[in-house]
């Protein structure tokens, strides 16, 4: 493929994938009261709440840790981690007519969500942990590209399980029921919401083959000065992320023949 041919090919990807998000923000939202900016109010709403909730609390934690951040960061990507999930399931029913469409791909369907809830989270942490700053609850992240890095490798783990989720669902519809039910038995595995470094090592070990854990390990190593980087490998996460990549782009052009358009 020539270079002039690439360069098009990614210029018809980037429209068809703009076009996408400006329905979903449409569809999802539509325009009545503030609209799209919702896409950054529940989120934000709920990490607030939570932040909140925890303020009064004392993390037994090695480094400078505090109960806010480490609160919001991990809930607010585990929000990101449900929502690109969650909505694989139904996403096909909502956009198959789209298509119809030679240049719309079940790929780009689930790209354009995910960008969209990646630029939410990203917009809502640049946000909140600033304000909880001001107002004393927390201190600066001390590394921000590497709480970049947590929130864009957790997206990338969300978007690429989402691909094998829309794929299986379509082929059973029991195997899609059961993604609810799977998201919510995650929450206390995922390392959202504790530290490695409060277990025993046989215990760390174990949590070690989670694949979003070190990954939040990571998010704290970016927050907190001092946060030790023990349980931040990121060999395995990176090749779990690249594997179910690979497994989701081949169930989606299994499936894809399979689809009845209306």
């Amino acid at each position: 493929m020539s270079g002039t041919s690439l360069a098009r090919g990614f210029r018809v990807e980037a429209n068809v994938v703009g076009a996408l998000i400006l329905r979903e923000l449409h569809t999802r939202f539509g325009r009545a009261n503030i609209g799209f900016l919702w896409i950054f109010g529940e989120p934000l709403l709920l990490a607030i709440a939570v932040g909140a909730l925890h303020s009064a609390q004392q993390l037994p934690l090695t480094g400078a840790a505090r109960s806010v951040p480490f609160a919001i960061g991990g809930y607010a990507l585990f929000i990101m981690f449900r929502s690109m999930v969650s909505r694989a399931e139904t996403l096909l029913e909502a956009n198959r007519p789209l298509l119809n469409h030679r240049f719309v791909t079940l790929f780009d369907m689930l790209l354009a969500r995910a960008l969209l809830d990646l630029g939410s989270t990203i917009a809502v942490l640049a946000l909140l942990l600033p304000l909880a700053w001001l107002v004393g609850y927390a201190d600066l992240p001390e590394q921000p590209l590497l709480v970049l890095a947590a929130t864009v490798l957790i997206g990338w783990f969300s978007f690429a399980l989402s691909m094998v989720v829309m794929a299986v669902s379509h082929e059973s519809a029991f195997a899609g029921r059961l993604v609810h039910p799977l998201l919510y038995l995650s929450m206390p595995l995922s390392g959202a919401f504790f530290s490695v470094q409060w277990f025993s090592p046989g215990v760390q070990a174990a949590l070690g083959w989670v694949p979003t854990v070190p990954i939040f390990e990571l998010l704290r190593m970016g927050l907190f000065a001092g946060y030790p980087a023990d349980h931040a490998e990121l060999a395995w996460p990176v090749t779990c992320c690249a594997l179910l990549t690979l497994l989701g782009l081949a169930g989606l052009r299994a499936v894809r023949p399979r689809i009845e358009i209306n």
